[in-house]
């Protein structure tokens, strides 16, 4: 199982990688100390240290990367701990994560806003209307705006993996094979291999065929996802990460905001997920840890992004400077209101579209957010262990990485141990006491 690091005192020494000058010209984040934001440095250091320290500790996740940012100011990014558990890589400010769920706000979302904002988008048309070959049935009729804030009632997810495979578990004809052939030219790991027409045959497929449930309550559905890069290209002529880097990343700065990373970058300096025992027989390092985007080649809607805390913070940032960012605008106001704004709070349906809120009642055991989060912030969490918040109210930037599934997806201490929520909270309760006081770990907002 798991066993803890022999060097954990070295795992929690920040890298402070990025200096001011790293930063492009016209970058609207700059790092500050945090007393420049009335924060007392000494207490935020030690606070989250001892947060870090007991999950590392537990063995929550091996390491992470942590990134704080208020009015644009980065007052706090630390990277803590390792690659994995034999503490032989220590985890820097530069390496990647995986990203997971992250991917439905930072790609396949940031995409239908642009759309939106360009007049090619409109979330009151049907499903039938975008995905006519996909979208039969009662499938046709629904929402747009009910599909991305999770309550059209679709199916929560597909494992397409297992789908794929007989009652004797072997894989059907057209879908995986132990040999690499014209066929079966896409290799998901050593010795296994996907078929060409696989994502227009199959997946795509299982969606068209995937129950419609008449109960229209929130059910979190990764669906629709998979189907939206299909949508970019078809009203853009781009493809789906073609688009989103000429549109976002690149102009942004974010370098290492990429789908299938070892095109890019080097394997050391991606932080590895999780051990997989039961489909790809390996340990996913470089490559996607959602088997469905595994599926998609890698680039998907779904999942399938990755990048480092500092890259993924300058797209967030941007959002909160209503569209704009090193005196570009990306998208306006209008449209970033319109995306992040609860849709269905009357339902108990926290959710924007595309985007997660904070509870519509706050409950500290189920939060992954501050109870201090305004109505207005938004964000997304991520499987492998990420999340990402942003605060419009108060101007303030959370964003946590970690590889919480290495070695296995079992281990929920993550949340047990309430590590995101905490730190999250620290920094409301901070921003409140100012430089006066003692902070408690489980202080919360009258």
């Amino acid at each position: 199982m798991f066993s803890l690091p022999s060097m954990r005192l070295k795992a929690l020494i920040p890298f402070l990688l990025f200096p001011l000058m790293a930063f492009g010209q016209g970058n609207d984040l700059k790092i500050v100390d945090p007393q420049a934001l009335g924060i007392n440095g000494v207490v935020l250091n030690r606070e989250i240290d001892k947060i870090m320290t007991q999950a590392i500790d537990s063995a929550a996740f091996p390491g992470g990367q942590i990134l704080l940012a208020k009015d644009g100011k980065v007052f706090f990014h630390k990277a803590y701990g390792f690659h994995t558990y034999d503490s032989a890589r220590l985890v820097q400010l530069s390496d990647l994560y995986d990203l997971a769920s992250l991917t439905k706000t930072t790609a396949a979302t940031l995409a239908l806003m642009k759309l939106y904002n360009d007049g090619l988008f409109d979330p009151d048309k049907t499903m039938g209307y975008y995905f006519p070959k996909v979208a039969k049935g009662k499938k046709s009729d629904l929402i747009m705006r009910d599909i991305l804030a999770h309550q059209a009632g679709l199916r929560a997810w597909i494992p397409y993996w297992s789908e794929s495979q007989n009652k004797k578990g072997k894989y059907r004809n057209k879908t995986v094979s132990t040999d690499s052939s014209a066929k079966y030219p896409y290799q998901l790991s050593e010795g296994l291999f996907m078929h060409k027409d696989f994502k227009e045959k199959k997946i795509y497929k299982m969606i068209k065929k995937s129950k419609v449930s008449d109960d229209k309550k929130y059910l979190y559905s990764g669906l629709t996802f998979y189907l939206i890069p299909e949508l970019v290209k078809r009203l853009t002529g781009k493809s789906f990460n073609t688009y989103l880097k000429d549109e976002f990343y690149e102009p942004l700065g974010s370098k290492t905001l990429v789908f299938n990373p070892t095109d890019r970058f080097a394997l050391n300096e991606i932080v590895p997920t999780e051990v997989d025992s039961f489909f790809r027989m390996a340990t996913l390092h470089g490559v996607v840890h959602d088997e469905g985007a595994a599926m998609m080649q890698g680039v998907s809607g779904n999942a399938g992004l990755f990048s480092n805390a500092m890259d993924l913070a300058k797209v967030y940032q941007m959002l909160l400077n209503r569209g704009s960012y090193g005196g570009k605008e990306y998208l306006s106001q209008a449209t970033i209101q319109e995306f992040t704004g609860c849709q269905f709070c009357e339902n108990g349906n926290r959710r924007g579209l595309g985007f997660d809120k904070p509870l519509v009642e706050f409950n500290y055991n189920i939060s992954s957010v501050a109870r201090g989060a305004s109505p207005s912030s938004f964000g997304h969490t991520g499987y492998t262990g990420t999340l990402v918040w942003a605060d419009p109210k108060n101007d303030l930037l959370f964003i946590f990485l970690s590889n919480r599934v290495h070695p296995t997806r079992n281990n929920s201490k993550i949340y047990q141990l309430n590590v995101r929520p905490n730190i999250h909270n620290l920094v409301y309760d901070l921003f409140r006491i100012g430089n006066k006081g003692t902070y408690t770990i489980g202080q919360h907002w009258d």
